[in-house]
């Protein structure tokens, strides 16, 4: 049976609302915590980004259930050297396993500070060797490191947990999912395809977790949470690889006119169908996911982990 874990969107809220979201999933019932890593929200509307690295020490203090990055990309924006502390201090800090989600990224977040955004191909490559480049400061060790995209000399992380951090890998396509197979602790995927499992566990992930998420919008008038859905989180129904390059939020808002109403409502679930929350998680689950994250996106956040406490969960839970 997966464990069911609740995805904190720092896209869309404050730091002290998260860390009250967190306290709800863990008093409903919920096993561990995601947590997006953006310098941007994807729009205007979703309106906030925290930096998640004081959100996640914040955390550490405030509940006991686990937390991963999802994700964090180490290659532009933040060198890994850097994100390999920040990931080292937040194992030592949890009370549960933190596990470090990593990705390529988009240009929305990694092209700040005027670096070109590279193509994909050149992404993963670069990806790989910041991983490298943090397992050895995992160790403990003193690292020299001279490779095709980074420099590091004489770094040593002093604050390290006892056991290296575990990095998962994200991948929506076969190259990166071959990635995560070859060099991940784990796997990290939003669509619920069993293809893409059985790619990763046969191309080397073995019996490594396959983590997956997804949102919901939960409410009792179903064409609220549409149009909340619309307004909120449009972005997720671009279609190719619009995502990793536009380079704003305002060219998001403005590839977001493309998306109406009733595709917002055939890509989310929304409204109070207790069998369409349980059939959307479910999902993962049959495809072979062995962690499935849910975030809420509208407002009445009470009436989500009601209705997860109570019914949802021990649904789940009960056909597993």
């Amino acid at each position: 049976m997966p464990q069911y874990g609740y995805f904190l969107s720092c896209e869309q809220y404050r730091p002290a609302e998260l860390i009250e979201q967190a306290r709800m999933a863990e008093q409903a019932g919920f096993e561990a915590l995601w947590i997006s890593d953006h310098y941007h929200p994807w729009n205007g509307e979703q309106g906030q980004s925290p930096f998640v690295w004081s959100v996640i020490g914040a955390l550490s203090e405030a509940v006991s259930l686990p937390v991963g990055t999802a994700v964090t990309c180490p290659t532009v924006r933040t060198h890994p050297a850097v994100v390999a502390q920040a990931a080292a201090t937040a194992a030592v800090m949890s009370p549960g396993e933190f596990r470090l989600g990593v990705g390529t990224g988009e240009a929305l977040n990694e092209h700040i500070l005027g670096d070109a955004w590279p193509p994909a191909h050149v992404r993963l490559e670069m990806l790989e060797e910041a991983i490298q480049v943090m397992r050895r400061l995992f160790s403990g060790e003193e690292v020299n490191h001279h490779g095709a995209h980074y420099t590091v000399e004489n770094a040593r992380l002093y604050t390290v947990p006892d056991e290296p951090v575990p990095i998962d890998i994200s991948g929506f396509g076969p190259a990166a999912t071959k990635l995560a197979a070859r060099v991940g602790d784990g796997y990290i995927t939003m669509m619920p395809e069993a293809p893409m499992v059985e790619q990763y566990r046969k191309g080397g992930g073995g019996g490594k977790p396959v983590s997956g998420g997804t949102k919901v919008c939960y409410g009792t008038d179903r064409d609220a949470c549409v149009r909340t859905v619309h307004r909120l989180w449009a972005n997720e129904q671009l279609p190719g690889e619009l995502g990793q390059v536009l380079p704003s939020p305002k060219h998001f808002e403005q590839a977001q006119t493309l998306v109406t109403e009733d595709m917002a409502r055939g890509g989310r679930v929304c409204g109070d169908d207790v069998d369409e929350h349980v059939a959307e998680l479910r999902q993962f689950a049959d495809a072979g996911f062995d962690r499935v994250y849910v975030s809420q996106i509208g407002p009445d956040l009470r009436g989500f982990f009601d209705l997860y406490r109570t019914k949802v969960l021990p649904q789940l839970r009960q056909a597993g």
